[in-house]
């Protein structure tokens, strides 16, 4: 009897489990049936441009006229422009603008701000100059005649003269307040902000040449390398001719800008700290790495001007050179866009931000809208 109760209980503890192994197996399969027996949600596809792409166009060869403005905007605005091909480089003209075999005194200066830098050094400073050199030269002279030893057997035994130390006291004062005035206008004229719609351009120091970039005309850079003489070079490189400029100081490729009008000079520097001078301009600003220095440049007459960095650099210090060339604005106009840049108004928008269009994630009238599948 009780070994068939025990067998009993046996069966039903068995039935039991086999039921809930059942139930569970039902219960997993149900919602891989019910996905099965569901139909597919649709898949919808992005469009394949929701919003028109921004026109952008590749930088033409040098050489290449660019048309950057609808016809019916540059019936007025470039019909003047010139042609991409009026440029041709400007020869140096011998003695302006470089330096000068046996010469003592600075170069002639093309820009206002070294017209009044010569005047101060030659109308101030110099004479200054002459007339204390020649005094103290009278001093030593007279010391030496007159307190010699057989013209003053006994010397004197002065120590305090009130006059002569008011009077070396108070005279070198007034000199230095007649030389600090024009100074100080001098350096306030070298620093004065250019003027908004003034010519921007950037150079850039590398080791060991420069570059020049014209944010204004489509952001184009141009590298200027030295050009070495013709015993130099390999086969295909070019020489240095006569009409470059003087050995050493010539270049491939100039920096051009137009003449007779404000210039914003911004300079920096790649790798390490350079200097952007130009003799004949009065001009020297460092280009220092991580930070944007900036003057003012104003050239007066066109022609050809020859610098160098005059910042110890490294190992070529000496042989990156700086040849700026100043031209009329047609003739400048024409270089920019024989370099792949843009002039006009359409220098104007292109150095303008434009504010981005909206995508599909900021305007939810353009994203499109999906059903969420069936439960």
């Amino acid at each position: 009897m009780r070994l068939s109760m025990r067998l009993g209980e046996t069966v039903r503890t068995i039935g039991k489990g086999l039921g809930g192994i059942a139930i569970a197996g039902v219960l997993m399969l149900a919602p891989v049936v019910g996905m099965a027996a569901a139909p597919p949600a649709p898949i919808v596809q992005a469009p394949a441009s929701p919003l028109p792409p921004p026109n952008i166009s590749a930088a033409p060869a040098a050489g290449a006229a660019v048309a950057t403005t609808p016809p019916a905007a540059a019936d007025g605005a470039t019909a003047a422009a010139p042609a991409a091909g009026s440029y041709a480089p400007m020869a140096p003209t011998p003695g302006k603008g470089m330096p000068v075999d046996g010469r003592l005194s600075f170069q002639d200066q093309y820009s206002p701000i070294g017209d009044y830098a010569m005047w101060m050094h030659d109308a101030i400073l110099l004479p200054l100059i002459v007339v204390i050199s020649l005094f103290v030269l009278a001093l030593l002279m007279w010391v030496v005649v007159r307190y010699r030893r057989s013209a003053n057997p006994v010397p004197s035994k002065t120590t305090h003269n009130v006059a002569i130390e008011i009077a070396w006291t108070l005279i070198p004062v007034l000199i230095l307040v007649a030389v600090a005035v024009p100074s100080i206008s001098l350096l306030a004229k070298q620093y004065k902000p250019a003027p908004k719609a003034a010519l921007t351009v950037k150079a850039t120091g590398y080791q060991w040449y420069w570059g020049y970039t014209y944010p204004d005309n489509g952001g184009f850079e141009v590298v200027s390398n030295m050009l070495k003489e013709s015993s130099e070079v390999k086969a295909g490189e070019r020489a240095r001719t006569d009409a470059d400029g003087p050995n050493l100081m010539a270049v491939d490729n100039r920096m051009v800008v137009p003449v007779g009008e404000p210039i914003r000079l911004q300079t920096t520097g790649s790798d390490v700290i350079h200097a952007f001078a130009v003799p004949a301009f009065w001009f020297k600003l460092d280009a220092v790495p991580g930070r944007i220095n900036e003057k003012v440049l104003f050239i007066k007459e066109p022609g050809v001007y020859f610098g160098q960095c005059s910042e110890l650099c490294g190992a070529r210090h000496g042989f990156m050179p700086i040849v700026v060339e100043a031209l009329p604005r047609p003739q400048f106009e024409a270089w920019v866009l024989a370099q792949g840049g843009t002039v006009g108004p359409a220098a104007v928008a292109a150095a303008t931000p434009k504010k981005p269009a909206a995508g599909p994630a900021d305007d939810p009238a353009a994203a499109p809208v999906t059903a969420a599948p069936a439960a």
